[in-house]
């Protein structure tokens, strides 16, 4: 389940941090304790950045490949939905028609 806190910080919040990571050559840990936020929150965001700029590991989906994966996986069990279906109607005529 997550948490109330899920949703505290405004994404031109997390850009900043990110920035300042990348520009003050100071670790994550150091970034996270100035600005007084959890250092696995920094990793994080730090990590889907890195991701999205293309300098993730290469195992790593970026964010917008992520959301064409999630999109692609609902249509997938649309059409899936939309065969089961069409199975069943043609079953159903097929026994209506040997009648």
């Amino acid at each position: 389940m997550g948490s109330k806190y899920t949703k505290r910080y405004t994404e031109e919040f997390k850009r900043d941090a990110i920035a300042l990571v990348d520009s003050s050559g100071k670790r994550v840990t150091a970034v996270a304790r100035e600005l007084g936020i959890s250092s696995e929150s920094l990793r994080g965001w730090y990590r889907k950045a890195k991701t999205d700029r293309g300098e993730g590991e290469s195992a790593e989906l970026t964010s917008a490949e992520r959301e064409e994966l999630k999109r692609l996986r609902k249509e997938n069990r649309e059409q899936q939905q939309t065969i089961e279906i069409l199975k069943k109607a043609t079953a159903f005529f097929v026994k209506e028609n040997d009648r």
